[in-house]
C-alpha cells in the first residue's frame, strides 16, 4: 500500500494532533535519514544513533515547519548538522570502523565474487570518504550518493552554489588522490 498524502497534509494533520501521520512521516524519510547519516560517518550504530536524534528533532520542531523549503531538504538539513555535530563530538579516530557491512543473501559463486567486490570498493570509499574534510564529503555524498543538484545541496546546506562547486572539486581530487594511494 502506498501512502499518497502529501508531506504538507501529513505535517498539517500532524500539527492538528493526528499522531499517525508523524508515523507515516517516519516511514517515508527513515530509510533516507540513515543512509544519509550512515555515509557521513561511516558505521551503522553512529547511523542509528543520529537517526534516533534526527527523529525526535522532528517530532519536536515539525509543529514550527513552515514549508519555506521541502520537508526532505529540511530532513536532509537536520541530519548533515546531526552527523557532523556527531563527529565533531567524537575523537575522530575512533568514531570510524567497517563494522556491519550488511549481510546480503548469497545465491551463487558469482554473487559471492560480486558481493566481495562490492563490499571491497565500498570499504575503500568509505575509508577515503573519513579522510576528507566534513563539508567536503557532505556535498560529494549529497552529489554522488543522493543525486541532488547544487541548488538542492545548496538550499540543504546554506552555502552558496560556488562554494559547494568548490568544495566538491577539492573533495573529488582528494578522494582521486588518496584511491590511487590506497591500491595495491
Amino acid at each position: 500500500m502506498t501512502d499518497e498524502a502529501s508531506d504538507f497534509d501529513l505535517v498539517h494533520k500532524f500539527v492538528e494532533g493526528d499522531e499517525s501521520s508523524f508515523n507515516r512521516i517516519v516511514i517515508r524519510y527513515q530509510q533516507k535519514i540513515y543512509w544519509h547519516a550512515r555515509r557521513m560517518t561511516g558505521n551503522h550504530l553512529d547511523a542509528d544513533e543520529i537517526v534516533q536524534e534526527v527523529l525526535m528533532v522532528l517530532y519536536e520542531k515539525l509543529k514550527d515547519f513552515k514549508f519555506q523549503s521541502s520537508l526532505y531538504t529540511w530532513i536532509y538539513r537536520i541530519t548533515t548538522t546531526r552527523s557532523i555535530n556527531y563527529l565533531r563530538r567524537r575523537n575522530l579516530r575512533h568514531v570510524f570502523s567497517f563494522e556491519d557491512k550488511g549481510g546480503r543473501l548469497i545465491k551463487s559463486k558469482e554473487d559471492i565474487v560480486s558481493n566481495i567486490e562490492s563490499k571491497e570498493k565500498l570499504e575503500k570509499l568509505e575509508f577515503v570518504l573519513k579522510k576528507i574534510p566534513p563539508k567536503q564529503r557532505e556535498v560529494f555524498i549529497l552529489r554522488n550518493f543522493e543525486d541532488l543538484s547544487y541548488e538542492e545541496i545548496s538550499e540543504i546546506t546554506g552555502k552558496s552554489v560556488g562554494g559547494l562547486k568548490a568544495n566538491y572539486f577539492h573533495a573529488f581530487k582528494k578522494i582521486m588522490e588518496l584511491m590511487k594511494e590506497n591500491e595495491t
